[in-house]
């Protein structure tokens, strides 16, 4: 008896049918069966099935004699599952690599709960992809298992059926069937979630629910629409039938109200002339089914009312959102800005006044938070005040830190009087840079793939980059910080303004030149790495090849696994990865399981470097931050020729390597087996690339900005050969304007 059953019902899915059955059958996890429904299909989909079939003995292919719609041909195939657990998959969706894998470590974790919800995410026609915006439900009930009255929150999921795994025996037991009709998915997920007595999470993108450039069925125009009603009346005489569950009424009432309400609320659902009539039915419904006692919800109310009162209050919404917005251009209109800026820049700026930012305002992190801790000690009568995005990144500061919110009168004030601007990125165009006023650029590290004006020869990694505007806003720049030669050389060419570059070494890096071996222990006691084990740091970039950025190159599980007893792999994802569905996929449960460390959250990334043994990287500009702790270097450069071509690259850094370079995820596996990613070579290379890239850096980088572009001290020597000499060795200005 196989673990998983998966039913497919099928029907004109032949464009996307091929990757939905390669997706289950190209599991890693092999103990399955796949049922495929050929719901009378009129297009090539038989064929495809059949021809998959004969490939395959885990397919099965039911082929019905008529039409008779997704929720029957899903019934249609129950009878044949043979399982532990049924999963219902549509024909033009996919599961996503290893998720069978993870849905069965789950099911034995949990002690194989009545229904198991798992994660998905909406893939796009044009490449996009967008987890689940309540994926966070999933996380917060990783413990154990649960009803859905200790956890109600489960409710407001999407109510699909393919979002989870259900023991077969509950379900004929309890005897679920799909009803024929629009809405089908309604009647079998609420009594599912209601009837189950032990229900489990799995915080994971497990399927990859497609997105059609028209839409789906539900989203078509059509009376078909008034299904819903029908569905919610099977729902509550489900409710009905079982007095244990009466206590659910208020909740079900009140959603079939914002269901119903949701769909009227979309131009495109139902035809003009038949929105009244559905809301005279939902409005029916909703006071035949309303439960005495019970308090509408405020926004439900209009349900109690006409159509005209329901019409008459979403015109009026609408006008009073448009008139309160054109009141908002009113009060911040390009005018009145205009004249209270020129009020602004006739006060004279303030010589004691810097503000500091750092990745789109995210927080107190990098080359800004370093200089900013160098001027509070070196240059006090500095007040240094920050620029947030909002209050929810002011929760960690540091003691005593000043800040201001983007876009707020207070930071209209403060950048319209400072005389020192620090950052990492380019501050918004709005922002007036006035004469005396001192920009300092301190870049994200060194450059390895093409950046400002020589992305305008590759339009793929660009897109969504306006380079025009990106060059106007770096012409506010005084300074450029620069770690070597390659990086002013880089930045001077793609950046093409009026700016000087300044060897100062990267001041985020202060902390790594000459750290010892113990420098990471807090951070590892923190992250939860076993004392004496070897910790594997693997930090990939995102991809210019992918529309998402998102591109698996390792299986992680499996190179936790490999590299074996006493090393702790840890993880750390390119910050543009950070929020989107790369750690639902796989990577946050394996950090809940133990498998791995997840450390992407970790505000500094120097801190994670600190802890780590071994850097394991694609293209990643952390490699020449990490050299400098003259700790080993791995490179996986399995693509390297499809990165190269798409993002273009400075440096070949499959030539020009800080330590061994791995072609395919074989030879990586065996550079940790045999030992050779510590050799004696690995140690020349890193060498190299660290005399070759860290020339500048010697640890007094951001006393070296804060002495010369605040305190106007003679800045030190920096020239070839000079390279980590302390900050007070030299006395002579070696700036170099670009």
């Amino acid at each position: 008896m196989p673990r998983f059953s998966v039913i497919v019902p099928v029907h004109k899915v032949q464009a996307y049918l091929h990757a939905c059955l390669d997706s289950v059958l190209g599991q890693s996890y092999r103990d399955l069966e796949v049922i495929a429904v050929d719901d009378r299909s009129p297009d090539g989909c038989g064929a495809i099935l059949d021809a998959y079939a004969d490939r395959d003995e885990r397919l099965r292919v039911l082929h019905l004699p008529e039409n008779m719609g997704l929720g029957r041909a899903r019934n249609a195939g129950m009878p044949h599952a043979t399982g532990d657990y049924l999963l219902f998959l549509d024909s033009d969706d996919t599961l996503t690599p290893g998720a069978l894998r993870a849905l069965a470590d789950r099911l034995d974790e949990t002690g194989d709960p009545d229904v198991l919800v798992f994660d998905y995410a909406r893939t796009y026609w044009w490449g996009g992809t967008r987890r689940n915006v309540l994926a966070h439900l999933l996380a917060e009930s990783a413990g154990g298992t649960f009803t859905a009255a200790e956890r109600p929150g489960i409710l407001d999921l999407l109510m699909v059926v393919w979002n989870k795994a259900y023991r077969r025996d509950f379900v004929e037991r309890e005897g679920f069937t799909f009803p024929p009709g629009y809405y089908e998915d309604t009647p079998w997920t609420f009594p599912v979630l209601l009837s189950a007595e032990r229900i489990a999470t799995l915080d994971r993108i497990c399927l990859y629910y497609r997105q059609r450039r028209r839409g789906s069925i539900l989203s078509t125009t059509s009376r078909k629409h008034f299904d819903i009603h029908e569905q919610y009346a099977r729902v509550f005489r489900f409710v009905d039938a079982r007095p244990a569950l009466a206590h659910w009424r208020p909740f079900l009432h009140a959603k079939m109200g914002e269901h119903c309400l949701d769909i009227l609320s979309k131009p495109d659902r139902l035809p003009p002339s038949d929105r009244a009539e559905f809301f005279r039915r939902t409005a029916e419904m909703f006071r035949a089914h309303r439960p005495e006692g019970v308090r509408v919800p405020a926004e439900l109310r209009v349900l109690e009312g006409s159509y005209a009162g329901y019409v008459l209050r979403r015109h009026a919404g609408r006008a009073g959102g448009e008139l309160g917005r054109r009141a908002r251009q009113a009060r911040t209109g390009t005018a009145a800005r205009a004249a209270r800026v020129r009020s602004a820049l006739r006060r004279p700026l303030d010589p004691e006044l810097a503000v500091y930012s750092a990745f789109s305002h995210r927080g107190v992190l990098g080359d800004p938070a370093a200089i900013h801790r160098a001027a509070r000690e070196l240059a006090p009568h500095i007040r240094g005040v920050w620029v947030l995005a909002d209050e929810e990144q002011a929760a960690g500061l540091p003691p005593d830190t000043a800040y201001v919110l983007a876009d707020s009168p207070g930071y209209r004030r403060v950048t319209e009087r400072a005389t020192y601007f620090v950052n990492n990125v380019n501050w918004s165009g709005s922002l007036v840079k006035r004469p005396g006023s001192v920009h300092v650029h301190t870049h994200q590290g060194t450059p390895l793939k093409f950046m400002g004006a020589d992305l305008l020869g590759k339009p793929g990694a660009r897109h969504g980059f306006d380079v025009p505007q990106m060059l106007r806003r770096a012409d506010r720049w005084d300074y450029s910080l620069v770690a070597n030669r390659h990086s002013e050389l880089v930045w001077e060419r793609a950046f093409p303004c009026h700016f000087t570059s300044l060897r100062s070494g990267s001041p985020r890096n202060d902390v790594l030149v000459g750290a010892g071996p113990d420098s990471g222990r807090e951070v590892r006691a923190r992250l939860g790495v076993p004392d004496g084990d070897t910790v594997v740091l693997y930090a990939p970039t995102r991809r210019d090849y992918r529309r998402d950025g998102l591109v698996e190159r390792i299986d992680l599980a499996r190179f936790a696994a490999d590299l074996g007893e006493g090393r702790t792999l840890v993880v750390r994802l390119h910050p543009s990865l950070a929020d989107g569905p790369a750690r639902g996929l796989g990577l946050s449960e394996l950090h809940r399981r133990g498998v791995l460390v997840d450390a992407t959250d970790e505000p500094e990334v120097q801190d994670v470097l600190l802890a780590s043994d071994v850097l394991v990287t694609d293209y990643s500009a952390l490699m020449f931050d990490y050299a400098l702790l003259d700790r080993p270097i791995v490179i996986h450069a399995d693509d390297w020729d499809a990165y190269r071509a798409s993002r273009g690259a400075y440096v070949d850094i499959t030539a020009e390597a800080p330590g061994h370079v791995a072609r395919s995820y074989r030879e990586l596996a065996w550079l940790f087996d045999s030992g050779t990613w510590q050799d004696e070579e690995a140690a020349r290379l890193r060498s190299a690339f660290r005399d070759r890239y860290g020339e500048f850096d010697d640890g007094h980088a951001a006393e070296r900005v804060v002495r010369t572009l605040m305190l106007g001290e003679p800045m030190p020597d920096r020239t070839p050969g000079a390279a980590r000499v302390p900050a007070q060795a030299g006395n002579r200005d070696l700036l170099t304007s670009s």
